[in-house]
C-alpha cells in the first residue's frame, strides 16, 4: 500500500472572491490519500492552510448525486465537472473540479489500497 498525491486545477466558484476575475480564476488542489494514516478517508487542500479531510466514499457518490456530510457537500455539475463545498468556522470554500481528474484520482486511491502480492 503506498500514498496518492495528485494535483489538479479548481476552479472558486464562491461570491466571496474579492474581484470577478478572482472568482473565475484557477487555483491548484492537492488530492491526497493515505491508506496506512486512514483507507476510508481523502484529504483535499486548496492554496493557502485550507485542507479538508472526508470519507473518499462521500467523494466517489458525490460525482453521481449531491450529498453531505459535516461540513463537506459534493455534486455533479453537468457531465464534466464537480462542484465541493467545504464549511468551516473561517467561512465556506466552494471550488467546482473537472470530474475527470477526480475519477483519476479516486482509481488511484484503489490501486493503492490493494495489498501488493509477494
Amino acid at each position: 500500500m503506498h500514498a496518492v498525491e495528485q494535483y489538479a486545477r479548481a476552479h472558486i466558484v464562491t461570491d466571496t472572491a474579492d474581484s470577478a476575475d478572482d472568482e473565475h480564476r484557477a487555483v491548484p488542489v492537492a488530492l491526497r490519500y493515505d491508506p496506512a494514516t486512514d483507507p476510508r478517508q481523502v484529504r483535499i487542500t486548496l492554496p493557502g492552510p485550507h485542507e479538508w479531510t472526508f470519507d473518499r466514499e462521500l467523494l466517489e457518490r458525490g460525482l453521481r448525486v449531491p450529498v453531505d456530510s459535516g461540513g463537506v457537500r459534493i455534486w455533479p455539475c453537468g457531465r464534466v465537472q464537480a462542484v465541493l463545498e467545504f464549511h468551516s468556522t473561517q467561512g465556506v470554500a466552494v471550488v467546482q473540479l473537472d470530474t475527470k481528474a477526480l475519477m483519476r484520482f479516486l482509481r488511484r486511491t484503489y490501486t493503492a489500497a490493494m495489498p501488493v502480492a509477494h
